[in-house]
């Protein structure tokens, strides 16, 4: 799946099945739905899994948390915006598949 294709894809009322998981907590937390994509990424114990959680706790407002989940993964804290975190995070996702 392209980058666009999962933009795309947005445009439904859920994530397509076939998805890996911490791609439909993003395509989750971009439909607004912040308590379903950390329910998901909460569950998966991963170093990606722990740079999507401080993505969220950084969009949250919890920075101590979130320093923590990039300490985690081995990132430093990401300088940008959220929503180029989200697409950097969504386009490492999806080559990764």
């Amino acid at each position: 799946m392209t980058f666009d294709q999962y933009k795309k894809s947005m445009d439904g009322l859920k994530p397509a099945n076939m998805l890996p998981q911490l791609l439909q907590a993003l395509w989750w937390d971009a439909k607004g739905q912040w308590d379903q994509s950390h329910k998901i990424t909460q569950e998966i114990h991963s170093d990606e899994a722990a740079a999507v959680h401080a993505y969220l706790h950084r969009k949250e407002g919890d920075i101590g948390n979130a320093g923590y989940w990039y300490r985690s993964a081995g990132r430093p804290v990401f300088k940008g915006t959220l929503e180029a975190e989200w697409e950097s995070l969504v386009r490492e996702l999806l080559n990764s598949e």
